[in-house]
């Protein structure tokens, strides 16, 4: 099964929608989902800062912004 992390900030209304789209297409598709909040995380806000959300699928770099629905899912079908 694939492992999806979300990184993210407290408060950031782009990430809340985009972990609700991932929410919705785990109600079609199987994968874990993890959030990861870079705030306080130095290492973390220096990597993704102003990127915020930002998924990663098995680790890699998926994208960031706003979740592209058809692309995600085929991501996690490959």
């Amino acid at each position: 099964m694939k492992q999806v992390i979300i990184y993210s900030r407290r408060g950031c209304h782009l990430c809340e929608s985009a972990r609700a789209e991932l929410e919705s297409i785990r109600s079609e598709i199987q994968f874990n989902l993890e959030e990861a909040l870079i705030d306080g995380d130095s290492k973390l806000e220096e990597e993704y800062g102003l990127m915020v959300p930002v998924i990663l699928i098995d680790g890699k770099m998926h994208g960031y912004g706003r979740v592209e629905r058809e692309r995600f899912k085929r991501a996690i079908l490959a």
